[in-house]
C-alpha cells in the first residue's frame, strides 16, 4: 500500500530497508510503498545529537550514505570534549565517549582538551561560571570536573587520590576529574577561636576544679595542617586541653586563685610549641572560669569573711587607740593650761544649751559650772 511522508525544514527522512538507511531524504513530500521492512523514518535534525539503532554499525561500512550526514566525534582516554553549538559551549563529553551530531543541524566544533594537564583551561572555566550554576552546562562540567571558589582570606589544599598536590589562592579553580578523586579543602587563614568548656581536673591538693578556657590561634601553614594531621582542630583541642590538665595537676587551689596570669601563660608555654607542629600558630590563651565545687564555694566564702571581719576589728581597734590617745594628749594641754580648761567647759555648756529649752541660771555662770563640774581648785 501507498503511504504518504512530508519531510519538512529541520527534518530529514531515511529510507530504510532492513533497517540499513539505504538514502537520506531532504524537504519534500513522498509517496512511497510500504512493502515487507520499508520504511520512511522522519528525524528531526532541530537538535544535532544524532541518536539511532545500530548507528555504530552502520557507519563502521564505508559504502553507507550516512558518512555524507553524520559526524563521528571520538574523545580519547586522556582527553575530555568541549561541545560548542553555534559558537556556544553547551555540554562536555567524558575521556571515552562517542558521539554523533547531524551535519545537517547547527554548527557543532568539538574541541578537545588534554587532561594530562588537570587544570581546567581559564577560557573554558570562565564560560562555565558565566553560566548559571543551575544549568545544564554547569551541572554537565561537574560531571568531569571539581570545581571550587576559595575567597580572599582562605587558601585550599589541593589532593589528587589523596595525594597533596598544592596551594591554592584566591579565586576560582577547576580540575579535570577523569578517574581521579579530586579534593579541595579551603582551609581559613583568619585569626580563629576555640572555647574549651567543663574541664574537670584535680589540683595539687585534691580540689576538684571545673576550668572554661578560651583560645586565639591561626593557620600559618595549610599544607602541614592538612597532611600532619586528620584533623588539625580537633588536634589543636587536645593539646589545648592536656596542657590545661598538665599545670592545673601541678599546682594548689591557693596557687590557681592567686595568680590567674600566670595560669595561662604557663598553659601557653605547655602547648604552643606542638600546635605549631601542625601548621597552626597559638596567639592566645586563657582561663576563663575557675568554678569550685560548691561546699568548696561556701567554705572559702567562710574563710574570706573571717579573713574581712578580723581586718575590720583590727583597723577599728587601731582607730579606737589613736582616739584614745589624742584624749590623753588633750587631757595633758588642759591640765598644764587652766585657760584651755575654761574653755573646754564653755564649750561643754555650749552643747548642753543646745539641747535644753528653758535654762534658769541661779548663782552665775561659775555657780552653775560648779554644780555641773567639780573641779579642783587651780
Amino acid at each position: 500500500m501507498l503511504k504518504k511522508v512530508v519531510i519538512g525544514p529541520g527534518q530529514i527522512g531515511l529510507d530504510m530497508r532492513g533497517g540499513k538507511v539505504m538514502r537520506v531524504l531532504k524537504s519534500q513530500s513522498l509517496r512511497y510503498l510500504e512493502l515487507g521492512d520499508r520504511t520512511v523514518l522522519v528525524i528531526d535534525v532541530t537538535e544535532p545529537e544524532a541518536v539511532l539503532a545500530r548507528l555504530d554499525a552502520q557507519l563502521r561500512d564505508a559504502s553507507s550514505c550516512l558518512h555524507e550526514h553524520i559526524d563521528q566525534i571520538d574523545i580519547g582516554a586522556t582527553e575530555v570534549g568541549a561541545v560548542y553549538k553555534n559558537g556556544r559551549l553547551t555540554n562536555f563529553l567524558a575521556p571515552g565517549a562517542r558521539a554523533f551530531y547531524w551535519k545537517d543541524s547547527v554548527p557543532v566544533r568539538v574541541e578537545k582538551i588534554s587532561v594530562d594537564v588537570l587544570e581546567v583551561p581559564a577560557e573554558i572555566l570562565r564560560l562555565v561560571l558565566q553560566a548559571v550554576t543551575s544549568s545544564a552546562l554547569a551541572q554537565d562540567f561537574n560531571r568531569v570536573a571539581a570545581l571550587r571558589a576559595v575567597a580572599p582570606h582562605e587558601i585550599a589544599v589541593l589532593s589528587i587520590n589523596g595525594q597533596f598536590k598544592q596551594t591554592l589562592a584566591a579565586g576560582n579553580h577547576a580540575f579535570w576529574k577523569c578517574g581521579n578523586s579530586v579534593q579541595m579543602d579551603v582551609i581559613d587563614v583568619r585569626t580563629q577561636f576555640s572555647d574549651i568548656t567543663g574541664q574537670e581536673i584535680l589540683s595539687k591538693d585534691k580540689v576538684t576544679l571545673r576550668f572554661n578556657l578560651s583560645a586565639h590561634w591561626q593557620v600559618v601553614d595549610v599544607r602541614v595542617a592538612k597532611t600532619t594531621v586528620a584533623d588539625f582542630k580537633d588536634a589543636l583541642y587536645r593539646e589545648l586541653q592536656f596542657a590545661l590538665r598538665q599545670v592545673v595537676g601541678t599546682r594548689t587551689l591557693d596557687e590557681l586563685l592567686a595568680n590567674k596570669q600566670q595560669l595561662d601563660a604557663d598553659v601557653a608555654e605547655g602547648c604552643s610549641q606542638r600546635i605549631l607542629a601542625f601548621g597552626v600558630k597559638l596567639i592566645s590563651v586563657g582561663v576563663k572560669d575557675i568554678i569550685l565545687p560548691g561546699e568548696m564555694r561556701e567554705l572559702l566564702n567562710q574563710v574570706v569573711n573571717a579573713e574581712k571581719t578580723a581586718l575590720a576589728n583590727v583597723i577599728k581597734r587601731r582607730e579606737e587607740t589613736a582616739a584614745t590617745r589624742s584624749l590623753l594628749n588633750t587631757a595633758k594641754l588642759m591640765e598644764e593650761s587652766p585657760i584651755l580648761l575654761r574653755l573646754k567647759e564653755l564649750e561643754s555648756l555650749e552643747k548642753v544649751v543646745e539641747k535644753v529649752g528653758t535654762l534658769t541660771v541661779l548663782g552665775g555662770v561659775d555657780g552653775l559650772m560648779t554644780q555641773l563640774i567639780s573641779l579642783k581648785s587651780a
